[in-house]
């Protein structure tokens, strides 16, 4: 692969817009599936989910920067005139937010931004705004990946990963050209993309709603890390290249798909927590049981997934780590024993408790261990 450099928009030479001329974006990645109505509700989600305050006291302190122009397309195609066309943003729509609110009181009071007056000169120079108009999005493809995807801008992994699709399926780039393009070095486009189509088919065919969540936030992260990996590939009926083409997973195994979201995010209409909280170690934890048919049968009748852990590690897996934690907490006790046992009774019974278990643990290991010589000689 070759190293990569820096990538930029194809130069365009920057002209000043009217701002009633400039549209937001409502192709944003970052904006949710569901439609927006209004520009007035596009508006009040930019400002509560995208951080637009930052943004507006920056511009009211300081003015807008002229040396980074908004990145447009024309709303109608062909149409380039500054003075009479209509361009929609393709990069900037906080700072464009942030100008609408900064100029507008009433639109201000209809979101409910609290932001400082400007004054009539400092809003005469917001009137207009520097803007680079391109042909379509397609001329910008390249260096939005590379500035929101492996860039200095990150998206969150989902919009990062609808943006993915949007080039892969709109403009038919592969996804190797797109990574190599971004300077994806380490699979990630593959890895979002994947995941981004189980999501799409969760919807379309499993009877999944983000708005069934039940927990705060889509940890998109969990099901395209889930999905990267042989035991969950398996369990979906699934492959590391078949994966990569809409509606991945064979209708017979839809009711996986179905169970593996649920035990990601939960069901909120089901009454159900999810079961993965982090992905060290729930994900891990996850892993391991739907790998082996008894501890999957273990946690499909309702036990907790500690429980299914238990079984599928078996026995002697069980007993070492147990084991192990053991001797481990054991050591932690023993160098606090001066700062932190203050003579009581309580404590003092529990060793004795704990080094009678031990004896009696290390009793039945002797007896497997002479139990197992005897076998051996004869």
């Amino acid at each position: 692969m070759p190293e990569n450099k820096a990538v930029g928009p194809p130069i365009q030479a920057i002209v000043n817009v009217p701002v009633d001329n400039l549209r937001l974006d409502r192709e944003n990645p970052r904006l949710p599936s569901s439609d927006i109505g209004s520009d007035v509700d596009l508006l009040r989600y930019l400002w509560r989910e995208m951080a637009v305050d930052e943004v507006a006291l920056s511009i009211a302190a300081n003015g807008f920067f002229p040396e980074e122009p908004l990145l447009v397309v024309p709303e109608k195609k062909g149409s380039k005139d500054p003075e009479s066309d209509k361009f929609v943003v393709v990069e900037g729509n906080r700072r464009l937010a942030a100008v609408l609110l900064l100029r507008d009181s009433s639109l201000r009071q209809r979101i409910k931004a609290e932001l400082p007056e400007i004054d009539a000169t400092a809003t005469e120079r917001l009137n207009r705004l520097p803007v680079s108009i391109y042909d379509d999005r397609r001329d910008l493809w390249e260096y939005l990946g590379f500035r929101h995807i492996n860039g200095p801008k990150e998206w969150d992994a989902f919009s990062k990963a609808k943006y993915v699709a949007k080039v892969r399926e709109q403009y038919s780039i592969e996804l190797e050209e797109i990574a190599r393009r971004i300077g994806d070095k380490h699979a990630f486009v593959k890895r979002i993309y994947r995941g981004y189509l189980l999501v799409q088919q969760a919807e379309a065919e499993g009877d999944f709603s983000p708005d069934d969540i039940n927990k705060n936030r889509f940890n998109f992260s969990h099901l395209y890390t889930a999905a990267s990996e042989p035991e969950f590939q398996r369990f979906l009926g699934i492959n590391a290249s078949n994966s990569l083409k809409p509606s991945p997973v064979p209708k017979e195994r839809l009711g996986e798909l179905r169970e593996l979201m649920v035990w990601l995010y939960g069901s909120k209409s089901a009454k159900k927590l999810p079961l993965v909280r982090t992905q060290n170690p729930d994900l891990n934890i996850l892993r391991e049981v739907i790998g082996k048919p008894a501890a999957l049968a273990v946690l499909r009748s309702g036990y907790p997934l500690s429980r299914a852990y238990d079984v599928s590690i078996g026995d002697v897996r069980r007993f070492e780590e147990a084991l192990t934690r053991a001797k481990e907490d054991l050591l932690l006790a023993k160098g606090t024993v001066t700062t932190g046992y203050s003579g009581g009774e309580e404590l003092f019974t529990v060793i004795g408790e704990i080094v009678q278990v031990a004896s009696k643990i290390q009793e039945e290991m002797t007896g497997k261990r002479e139990q197992l010589g005897r076998k051996l000689k004869k």
